[in-house]
């Protein structure tokens, strides 16, 4: 016991101050157990005043969203998409016409051209048309339609610096094609290249083959240059000619060479040229193409 002694040996006032504390301790356990600290009321949620108040919170909710939702950015009427389109208000019949119409590789240019192929009402078209953004010479092009000149310049982005050198469009240079509004540097370089593949334009439309020429640009193109004279073609003889060189002809692909020689192979010899015409899956649309380069002797 003499041990422990030393440990529990305290004076008169140290003993008080412990007995103080334990008894402090003591109350403040059982206050926190048996005192209820929560509001004597309950907060009525299904107030008025509170009704009132979550009612308007809800609406601001709605109102953020609803304004998030239709801010409209400047955009192409050119590209607009199934999702652009239903969030500008388009139905789906609107959409898909513009979707068609964009697929035949055609552009809309104005407004007014984008009512007449989606068909959208006057109110629709009044209220995304301030959004459209066109390419700079399209706008510029719109903005002159009205003047006294427009059509006469209609050809051009601005009164040519360069005299055209010739109006036949199998001998025009570069910088012929490029007095034409929307030609630049590398769409006259792809006429030009797509003229020397097919060894000069044979037909008018022709023009319209190559990539990336808008119908509109071509049709300018076409008002100025004309075919003054047919080119001198090389053509082939069909009963002779190799795959690899009949392969060279531009409108005909691997499946149809592979066609044609089949068919050679049946009838040995092909009398006429026309003959083409009763290969199984020949395409019709292409024959006054495809004979330009070929001729059966």
């Amino acid at each position: 016991m003499n041990i422990f002694k030393p440990h529990f040996w305290y004076n008169k006032s140290q003993r008080n101050g412990v007995f103080l504390l334990a008894i402090s301790i003591t109350i403040f356990q059982v206050v926190i157990v048996f005192v209820n600290f929560s509001p004597e009321e309950n907060v009525n949620l299904e107030s008025p005043r509170n009704l009132a108040f979550h009612k308007q919170i809800d609406c601001l909710k709605v109102l953020s969203i609803k304004n998030k939702r239709s801010k409209i950015y400047p955009f192409n009427p050119n590209y607009i998409t199934d999702y652009k389109g239903a969030q500008l208000g388009m139905s789906l019949d609107e959409i898909d016409r513009l979707l068609i119409f964009r697929k035949a590789g055609k552009f809309v240019n104005s407004k007014k051209e984008f009512q007449k192929v989606t068909t959208i009402s006057d109110s629709l078209l009044n209220k995304i048309s301030p959004y459209f953004k066109f390419p700079d010479w399209i706008t510029k092009r719109n903005q002159n339609t009205n003047s006294p000149t427009s059509i006469n310049n209609s050809f051009y982005s601005k009164k040519p610096k360069h005299k055209l050198s010739t109006t036949d469009i199998n001998k025009a240079t570069l910088e012929d094609l490029k007095t034409i509004s929307g030609i630049g540097e590398k769409l006259s370089e792809r006429i030009i290249k797509y003229r020397s593949k097919l060894q000069g334009f044979s037909i008018e439309n022709q023009l319209y083959e190559v990539w990336g020429l808008e119908k509109e640009i071509a049709d300018r193109v076409g008002a100025i240059f004309k075919i003054t004279k047919l080119p001198n073609i090389q053509k082939k003889n069909v009963n002779t000619v190799t795959f690899r060189e009949l392969l060279k002809n531009p409108y005909i692909d691997y499946e149809l060479c592979k066609m044609i020689f089949e068919y050679r192979d049946e009838v040995a010899e092909l009398q006429e040229i026309s003959e083409l015409k009763k290969i199984s899956g020949f395409p019709l649309n292409l024959y006054d193409r495809i004979v330009l380069y070929l001729v059966a002797e």
